[in-house]
């Protein structure tokens, strides 16, 4: 039933985007009705806070959709069976059920499903009004001097952010339309995380806190640690998508073994469908043995070098708070992760890990949004000494 459903039916389209507008009003009205006495640049901060908690929402509620299997609870885009919502669809979803109970379709996982959908275009409406008032922000200001503009959010950024919603919809249709490709799921995933790294910019960018000055060194060391995060996620979001967690049940051993047999090649060959190697059979346990262990070693790393950023971090008291934040996340991080193989891949606990990845996504995109980009000034020398501190 499924398989033999039009990936794409846009009937529903217009219905949806008007759902999307009205369910969005609620945001809107709620940030305005709390900061009704303040400024208009404080109520467009609340609601870029806003925005970014639903995002992450939205992150965590696609790894609950992921998770529950429910990726094709509604196996067309972008409504379910052609309908604004499964009880439109109520016939339809009844007879896939019925053909197959254990299948992708069921009443539940149709839900599941859209309201995934629905959260995502409330995020998406949300996006675009916060870019029409960038854009209005701009105009208003081009002409005056740069001493009275006032500094926020320009319209670039607001402007390459619903860009970028845009093209993670694109890979949501896509998610649907491949049957849950592996190599798509995963960008989709990447996608999320990196706008979630775009609205935390955003924030940062439209609060009125200085930015923090700290060493060249330290800078690069916080642009590795994301690059190195993000990596880890990918290679995460490879383990989920081709449900890899499984072939190693045990820890800190694999299969009883600290190297286990992998298949390396089979194992990361990029394009393929659900389940199946490249060459069209049956991933073997090897290849999913070598996603899993590869996640694992990663893992290792990403301990050492986060461990020490934190390490050195918290000798500057501005980043103490960070430091330690930063510190906990990592060993809930690591908690969840090892409860999710040796408990048998819980529900709870694999959400919980894969949000503990994008909070600490978030945390550290917020930290390196907050870094003062010129060079840390050097201590003006004391009489007598020259700028090294030896004596003259």
């Amino acid at each position: 039933m499924v398989n033999h459903y039009p990936a794409y039916d846009l009937s529903p389209l217009a219905g949806l985007m008007l759902v999307a507008a009205l369910m969005a009003l609620g945001p809107v009205l709620w940030v305005w009705f709390k900061n009704r006495g303040g400024r208009s640049h404080q109520r467009q901060q609340a609601l870029r806070v806003l925005t970014l908690f639903l995002t992450f929402d939205l992150v965590l509620f696609g790894a609950f959709t992921r998770l529950s299997d429910s990726g094709l609870g509604c196996p067309d885009w972008p409504g379910c069976y052609g309908q604004l919502s499964p009880v439109g669809a109520a016939s339809h979803i009844t007879a896939a059920q019925n053909a197959q109970p254990d299948g992708p379709v069921t009443h539940t996982k149709a839900w599941i499903e859209m309201t995934h959908r629905y959260l995502a275009l409330v995020v998406g409406a949300l996006i675009t009004w916060q870019a029409a008032l960038a854009w209005r922000g701009w105009w208003r200001q081009r002409t005056l001097p740069r001493a009275v503009a006032r500094p926020g959010v320009g319209p670039g950024l607001a402007t390459l952010t619903l860009i970028w919603v845009g093209l993670q919809g694109a890979f949501g249709a896509l998610t649907v339309s491949l049957r849950l490709y592996p190599a798509i799921v995963t960008l989709h995933l990447l996608g999320a995380l990196v706008l979630l790294m775009l609205l935390v910019m955003q924030v940062v960018r439209g609060a009125p806190a200085p930015p923090q000055l700290v060493s060249a060194g330290m800078r690069l060391g916080l642009l590795g640690a994301v690059l190195l995060l993000l990596m880890q996620v990918t290679l995460g979001g490879w383990v989920s998508a081709n449900y890899a967690v499984l072939a190693c049940s045990d820890f800190p051993t694999c299969q009883g073994r600290w190297w286990p047999e992998m298949d390396l090649r089979q194992g990361f060959e990029v394009w393929h469908a659900l389940g199946r190697s490249a060459s069209g059979g049956y991933l073997n346990l090897a290849g999913l043995t070598a996603i899993h262990f590869v996640h694992r070693l990663m893992a290792l790393v990403v301990v050492v070098v986060l461990l020490t950023l934190a390490w050195q971090l918290h000798r500057s008291p501005p980043w103490r708070g960070a430091a330690r934040l930063l510190a906990l996340l990592l060993g809930l991080q690591l908690a969840t992760g090892v409860s999710t193989v040796v408990l048998g891949w819980p529900l709870l606990a694999a959400l919980l890990h894969s949000g503990g990845a994008a909070a600490l996504v978030l945390t550290l995109t917020w930290m390196v949004a907050r870094l003062d980009w010129q060079t840390e000034p050097v201590p003006a020398a004391a009489p007598g000494m020259n700028r090294s501190g030896v004596q003259a």
